[in-house]
This record gives structure tokens, C-alpha cells and sequence, in this order.
């Protein structure tokens, strides 16, 4: 499949093979495109998006806070194609889990792995991520990820080994079109000046 991204004026474009999860992820994507919800893909994916070679369980995606009316109509929608692996009930789904700020997972139907994590946003900054996110295009399809410096910034955050492997790929992909100023905040803000120093060879300004 074809990849396009427009980052710091510069548009990267490259042919990439489609694996499982790109097809679920376009297929999931596509739903909640057609029921107007608004969402954000996060985490691990975007590095596998962009060519990293490794294994994921999961997709996580932030969806916008709804009614229960309408997510009933996407439970209905993605039961067509998906189950929940959570709960069978739409009303737990809802109340139990995503009001409370808990996630659910969705995998296609049959299997368990992988499968696809949605949330609310829980804080200011999952907010942000929701309304500022950064459109890529995979063949004829666009979808919204998060922006690549926080991804990077929070990868590092997170600090396992396979997260700070991702927060390198990205770093190395991008390094030349990224927003400095708004890594340097998030590094800030996420007290990691040390580990981007060490794992990025990061200049932290004095």
C-alpha cells in the first residue's frame, strides 16, 4: 500500500506491504468515519504504520466523548464485522467502562489478537491529541494519527524497551522536519531531558 504524510513542508511517500493490522485499522477507521466520530490513532501503530518491523497486540485509538445514543448506533455498526471483547452488553460498554474512563477492545470477529483499544479522552492533553491531529494518507484513504513529536516525547515517557525502540524510529524517520520547539516542551513537560539526551542524542537547549 501507499503511505503519504506531509511533515514540516516536507511530504514523505513510500509503498509498503498491507499487514493485519493496516487492515484492521482501515476497516475500523472507516466505520467511524461513516457514524461522524471523531478519533485519533495513537501509540505503538503509527511506528508499524510507517515501516517499523515489529509485533503488536493492539491498536489504540482515542474516539471524542459521545452520548449513548450515538455510540449505540456504532456498536450496532461494527457488530457487523467486530465483537467486543470486553463485554456483549453496549450498556456496559458505555457506562461501565468508557464513562469511567476505561477502555474496551474490539477484535474481528473469531479472534481475540489483535484488536483495538478505544477511550475517551481523559485529560487536557488527550483532548489536544483529539483536536490537532495529523492526517496521513494510506492509499486512497486518510486517517488521523497523533503528531509525531509527541509520540516520540511520550514513547520515551513510557520507557519500555519496545517504546523507546519506536520513539527512535520515528525520531531517526522525521528527525530533519520535526517541530523542535514542541519536542522540547514535551521533553519538558515530561521530565525526560536525560532520556532524550541518551537515547536521541538530543541538544536540550540550556
Amino acid at each position: 500500500m501507499e503511505v503519504e504524510i506531509e511533515l514540516g513542508g516536507y511530504k514523505y511517500s513510500f509503498s509498503k506491504r498491507k499487514n493485519e493490522l493496516d487492515e484492521m485499522v482501515i476497516k475500523f477507521s472507516k466505520i467511524l468515519n461513516e457514524e461522524g466520530i471523531k478519533f485519533v490513532i495513537i501509540s505503538g501503530y503509527i511506528a508499524i504504520l510507517f515501516g517499523r518491523s515489529r509485533l503488536s497486540e493492539d491498536i489504540d485509538i482515542l474516539v471524542e466523548d459521545m452520548n449513548y445514543s450515538k455510540f449505540h448506533r456504532l456498536w450496532n455498526k461494527l457488530d457487523k464485522d467486530f465483537w467486543c471483547i470486553i463485554t456483549s452488553r453496549p450498556e456496559d460498554a458505555y457506562h461501565t467502562y468508557l464513562q469511567t474512563g476505561h477502555a474496551i477492545r474490539f477484535s474481528l470477529t473469531n479472534k481475540i489478537i489483535p484488536n483495538i483499544e478505544i477511550k475517551f479522552p481523559k485529560s487536557e492533553l488527550e483532548r489536544w491529541v483529539l483536536k490537532n491531529p495529523l492526517r496521513i494518507r494510506v492509499d486512497d484513504f486518510t486517517m488521523p494519527i497523533s503528531n509525531i513529536e509527541l509520540q516520540i516525547a511520550f514513547k520515551l515517557y513510557l520507557g519500555s524497551e519496545k517504546d523507546i525502540e519506536d520513539a527512535k524510529y520515528l525520531y531517526s524517520l522525521f528527525q530533519e522536519n520535526l517541530d523542535r520547539e514542541r519536542l522540547n516542551s514535551l521533553i519538558k513537560n515530561f521530565g525526560i531531558v536525560d532520556i532524550a539526551r541518551r537515547y536521541l542524542g538530543w541538544n536540550y537547549p540550556k
